[in-house]
């Protein structure tokens, strides 16, 4: 999981970029207002590397993430492309008030809800950073049912994450029923003025 982090003035503007966005994976590649649920979907994608590393069994549940293989952690993003959502973040407050935009990343696919050049997308958004456990706590301003926080902050994966349904399909339509995914429903942050942006705030992400 990548993140691309841009400050701006106060509040602070942020766009993102994250593994949410492989271009390499299927899975939840129709999740969004207007997407097809496709049935043709690999349920654990390799990731762009192919590594050999195998996803132990409810490695979720039995493993810390510091303890996790990279194919276990990639295994937790669960593609809904929020993270690569442009967002405004006032940190001035007692506690970070974040505000997610429908206004995505240069590189995602606002059709599919993933990045276009996830392999070589830092060469394209060279301040694209590698999501860790040692960066972790510094990004609770992602949305509530990501895994990856949800984990951290020692509560269990969504329901509907494919880890647990074993079924891509059924994941597919159980984010779409819990409003979750960008995928038809973004625009991208090309061309777009900073103005412009403020305008679209959204409430269909909770951080």
């Amino acid at each position: 999981m990548t993140l691309n982090l841009l400050n701006q003035s106060d509040p602070k503007l942020v766009t993102d970029s994250t593994a949410q966005a492989k271009a390499d994976s299927d899975v939840g590649s129709s999740v969004g207002a207007d997407a097809t649920v496709q049935s043709n979907v690999n349920l654990f994608p390799e990731n762009q590397n192919q590594s050999n590393e195998v996803l132990r069994t409810q490695f979720w549940s039995r493993f810390s993430l510091a303890e996790l293989n990279h194919r276990e952690w990639e295994a937790l993003c669960d593609g809904c492309g929020s993270c690569c959502l442009i967002k405004y973040m006032d940190d001035e407050n007692e506690e970070e008030v974040v505000e997610y935009t429908d206004v995505t990343c240069q590189l995602m696919d606002c059709a599919t809800g993933y990045c276009q050049h996830y392999d070589t997308r830092q060469e394209h958004v060279p301040d694209c950073i590698q999501l860790t456990m040692d960066n972790l706590p510094d990004m609770m301003w992602l949305p509530s049912h990501c895994a990856y926080k949800r984990l951290y902050k020692g509560q269990g994966l969504p329901n509907w994450h494919l880890l647990l349904t074993q079924d891509a399909v059924v994941t597919q339509q159980q984010m779409r029923a819990a409003n979750v995914g960008v995928a038809g429903r973004c625009i991208s942050e090309v061309g777009m003025t900073d103005e412009a942006m403020e305008m679209r705030i959204v409430t269909w992400v909770t951080p």
